[in-house]
């Protein structure tokens, strides 16, 4: 008897319901629970349409009328990180940009990646086929992101300089993912004994100096 109950205790939750009741909206957000929990425990290897299907209980093949593929699942998936991400951005930004507020959106990413480091790694292990582009919807979210990293930016650069502004922000957030990477991946301290906090702040510090630098030095030769 205890045997029984601990194996019914280690079988992950199924989703029941009579079929009748859930709507395709309904569905959809069944399907993509499932995904997420399934990668949440066991990464993107452990994702199957079976597996899916075993855990709504419905059949493998519901799924394809919900969605293109299992690609187009996982990039639902990333989609709620994404949006997740940009929630707790938001939040560090609710007040309007501040002098520290880039080394402050760098910090709540780093948090963020530790809470869930195999739906963030997500993002980077999942790929499409070489010929299917990402959707622009998809695409949108990504830009999204970027621009609250430019928002911190803004004061740095002057009107008609927008380009130099995107860039910068893409230069910065890929030196912090770079950290938080590794960080994630518990490798940093193959570098460094410093932590990834420390890390961070040298980062975004002496980038934003090197900003500041380059604005002060344009203003002199305009003078």
């Amino acid at each position: 008897m205890l045997a029984a109950l601990q194996n019914a205790a280690a079988t992950p939750r199924v989703v029941m319901g009579r079929r009748s009741t859930h709507t395709p909206q309904q569905l959809r957000e069944l399907i993509l629970d499932a995904a997420q929990e399934i990668i949440d425990a066991e990464g993107l290897a452990g994702l199957s349409a079976r597996e899916i299907a075993r855990r709504i209980a419905y059949s493998p093949g519901t799924i394809y009328n919900m969605f293109d593929n299992l690609d187009d699942v996982v990039l639902h998936v990333e989609a709620r990180v994404l949006d997740a991400l940009d929630k707790r951005l938001c939040t560090v930004l609710q007040d309007g940009a501040h002098a520290d507020s880039a080394a402050r959106l760098a910090h709540a990413y780093l948090a963020f990646t530790h809470e869930k480091p195999r739906l963030w790694n997500l993002l980077f292990e999942h790929h499409l086929p070489a010929d299917v582009p990402l959707p622009a919807w998809y695409q949108q979210k990504l830009e999204g992101l970027m621009g609250r990293v430019e928002e911190t930016l803004a004061p740095l650069f002057a009107p008609g300089r927008e380009a130099d502004r995107q860039r910068a922000a893409r230069v910065l957030w890929a030196g912090v993912h770079g950290i938080t990477s590794l960080s994630t991946a518990d490798k940093l301290s193959v570098l460094t004994s410093e932590s990834a906090e420390r890390f961070i702040d040298d980062l975004v510090g002496t980038y934003l100096a090197g900003l500041r630098c380059g604005l002060a030095l344009g203003e002199k030769v305009k003078a």
